[in-house]
Order: structure tokens, then sequence, then C-alpha cells
């Protein structure tokens, strides 16, 4: 297939806090896009089911340092980066560039919300993130989102819904070195929020009066929103 000529499709990201719930809004909207007849595809990261993913374990993991800090943002951005570049080019660039719908659960997204949380200098955190932006979209090619959607809980909310929850690592209930880091996962949703406001993503509120709202209420706000932009 001749990729200079062909249709590019969209990709649509949905990204959000920590226990947001971003994979079941991921997966209601995976389905009713797919039933509305649109050529869909879900992918997930990071992608653990894959040996790209080895670094990002290791990392989250706690194998080079028992803080989120002790890793440097471009360093670990690189984990994650890597990861992505492998499933795209494994599992859904010819799917893309012949005009499918990408529907991805985090994406480059997150490294801008995570990673840029570790600078708290502003012009600083700026040139991070401009670096990032021309390390995956224009250095590794990686297809620039369509479409943001972020899902917005506040913090203290975050701690308590992820409290028993698993893992995605290893599917046991000790936390990763940002779950279990409460300072750190305040900083991550100040970032996202300033993040989310300068790249234009469409930031929905997930809770009503301190508590979260019906999965189903904030699925259809999404759905709203994302319908309108095909």
């Amino acid at each position: 297939m001749d990729k200079d000529t062909v249709k590019k499709g969209k990709v649509i990201v949905i990204e959000g806090s920590d226990g947001s719930g971003k994979a079941t809004q991921a997966k209601k909207l995976f389905d009713r896009l797919a039933e509305d007849g649109f050529s869909i595809r879900k992918v997930e990261y990071p992608n653990y089911g894959s040996d790209s993913s080895a670094l990002v374990k290791m990392y989250l993991g706690g194998e080079f340092g028992s803080r989120p800090e002790d890793v440097n943002p471009f360093a670990a951005s690189s984990f994650y980066a890597v990861d992505r570049y492998a499933s795209y080019k494994k599992e859904w660039e010819d799917f893309y560039l012949a005009g499918g719908i990408v529907l991805a659960d985090r994406y480059t997204t997150a490294n801008m919300v995570h990673q840029a949380s570790k600078i708290d200098d502003p012009a600083q955190r700026e040139s991070f993130l401009d670096w990032l932006w021309d390390y995956e979209f224009v250095k590794l090619g990686l297809p620039v989102p369509d479409c943001v959607i972020f899902l917005d809980v506040d913090p203290s909310c975050s701690r308590r819904l992820m409290e028993n929850r698993s893992n995605k690592i290893n599917g046991e209930k000790d936390k990763d070195i940002h779950e279990k880091d409460p300072v750190f996962l305040q900083k991550s949703h100040e970032s996202s929020c300033l993040v989310a406001e300068k790249y234009g993503w469409i930031r929905i509120s997930c809770l009503d009066s301190g508590d979260l709202r019906d999965i189903d209420d904030i699925h259809e706000e999404i759905y709203s929103r994302v319908i309108n932009m095909m």
C-alpha cells in the first residue's frame, strides 16, 4: 500500500485521572461506535501484553527507583514512547492509514500529564512538552490525536477509587510507584489541567457533589462530543 496516497483515519484518546474509569469508558465508546458502523479499533497503553512494555514495567515496579522522580521525565517518556511505537508499527498503522478510527486508552497524552508533572519550572515544563511533541509525533511518526477526552477526577477521589484495585502489571494489589505516591498524583492532576487547556482537550468532570457520576451519564456526554466531530 502506498502510504502517501491513502486516506488517514482518526485517533481518539481517552485520558484522565487515575481511577476515573478510562478503560470502562473506552470500551463503552468503542462498542457504541462499532454499533454505529464505524471502522474502529481499540488500543491500550501501556501495552502490557507486549514485550515492548518491559521498561515501563521495570519503571513502574520501582526497579529504577522507588519514587517517580528517580527517573527523569525524558528517560521515562522514552520507555512509554517505544511501547507505543511498537504497537503502532505492528498492530494499527495500516488500519489507521486506510482510514480506520483508533480509540486509545491513554496515549502520548499520558506522558504529557505524568512526566511533565515532574517539572516545577513553567518554562522548563513547556520545553519538555515541545520536546515530547517533536519526539513522538515528528521523530517517531506517531499520529497526532484528533480528539482527546480528559476525564477529570479530583486526586482525593482517585485515591479512594483505587484503594482495592489491582494493578495492571501483575494483577496484584500492590500499587505501582505512580499510584502509591499521593504527592505525585496531586501534581499529575494539576499538570493534566494545564495540559488539557494548552492543547484544547475536551474536559469532562466525572464528579457530582464529590461522588462519581453515573457511568452511563458520563458515556453519553463523551459520545455526544465525539460523534459531533465525525
